[in-house]
């Protein structure tokens, strides 16, 4: 799942629809449980229907949701399980990381829990550069879902792909074969394009010394690597794939955070900072957030004022009115208008009370 799946999800308005979210688990005998957990879970949403609806009006709904569920094998779930169900779709999604147990019934899908996951998730692009064909991986710590369809996987097709070379004398085979690979990256470039706009997280090569090196000439996303792991990998599945490029990504995300650190450092001399929760949710909704850190673990329940842009803290998430997590409130404000979000350790910002942004002006 990804930030595009969430907004089709999002844009369904329709009553009644279900979502179901349940966390699940990798191994044995920890997965014992997990069927009749989300047999419970169905079972709620039935009763809570037919207690609204005749089973006739719900029946095709209750049709597809028993198909979701019929269909799941657990051997091989990880973390997380979503359903979405109404009369028209249905959707499951096998997630790495965990969600809550759950049964909403409204005319919209309930994506929240989805939404503070992915912001707290070490998430990345991968893409594994090849003449036949290039795929695209979104990343997941080590799991890896691949993207199919709006251009990939993409296939070079032309003069040193799936066509061979002209048999001419007069013509450099060599550096014509160069050119029409740098052509096809031009390609994988602009279908990368949309992605990277969309949900701009950092980008993995995976691929032969040439086609890297080619990527990087003729790509404008090429300020986005943030590490490469050389090889050829056609035939790698996903799953084996992840296990190699996330100890690479890890690693080079730490640097990126003791870089965001040096960054925050200067902003502070330069008086173009804000600390505290209080004023870095007001800054977030007025758009001047460009980075915002944030300590891993930290968490903050809630009270908006009236004017929307005044928080008061509280220590107990149950209470009325009150906002669960006012921090995941504060990623995804960020996110929307445009600014990145570093985690960092728990510690690193002290001075800041564990948050902090670099603004725009």
């Amino acid at each position: 799942m990804n930030r595009h799946d969430i907004r089709l999800l999002q844009a369904v308005r329709l009553y009644p629809s279900v979502t179901i979210t349940s966390p699940t688990h990798r191994t044995t005998p920890d997965n014992k449980q997990d069927p009749i957990r989300v047999r419970n879970l169905v079972t709620e949403a039935t009763n809570r229907l037919l207690a609204e609806f005749s089973r006739r009006d719900v029946e095709p709904l209750l049709s597809r949701l028993e198909a979701l569920v019929n269909d799941i094998d657990y051997r091989y779930t990880l973390d997380g399980l979503a359903l979405f169900v109404n009369r028209d779709i249905g959707r499951r999604f096998i997630l790495p990381f965990t969600l809550p147990e759950r049964v909403v019934v409204d005319e919209t899908f309930w994506t929240r829990s989805l939404v503070f996951a992915l912001n707290r998730t070490p998430r990345y692009w991968v893409l594994a550069l090849s003449e036949q064909p290039t795929r695209l991986f979104e990343g997941v710590r080590e799991h890896l879902q691949e993207i199919t369809g709006e251009g990939f996987p993409m296939t070079h097709t032309g003069p040193g792909g799936e066509r061979g070379l002209p048999n001419d004398p007069a013509i450099n085979r060599s550096a014509y074969r160069d050119e029409r690979h740098r052509q096809f990256f031009r390609q994988v470039s602009a279908a990368l394009t949309p992605f990277i706009i969309d949900d701009p997280l950092p980008l993995a090569l995976v691929g032969i010394d040439r086609y890297i090196a080619f990527f990087r000439e003729v790509s404008p996303h090429a300020g986005a690597v943030i590490t490469t792991l050389t090889g050829s990998h056609d035939k790698t599945p996903a799953h084996e794939l992840g296990k190699l490029v996330w100890p690479l990504v890890e690693q080079n995300l730490a640097v990126l955070r003791a870089g965001a650190l040096k960054e925050l450092e200067a902003a502070v001399g330069a008086q173009k900072y804000a600390s505290t929760i209080g004023q870095v949710w007001r800054f977030a909704h007025e758009g001047r957030v460009s980075v915002l850190l944030v300590e891993e673990n930290y968490h903050q329940p809630a009270r908006i004022a009236a004017d929307g842009v005044t928080l008061t803290l509280v220590d107990d998430p149950t209470l009325p009115d009150v906002v669960d997590d006012a921090v995941d409130e504060i990623i995804s404000l960020v996110l929307e208008k445009g600014g990145r979000v570093v985690f960092v350790d728990d510690g690193a910002l002290p001075q800041h009370q564990r948050i902090a942004v670099m603004l725009r002006y």
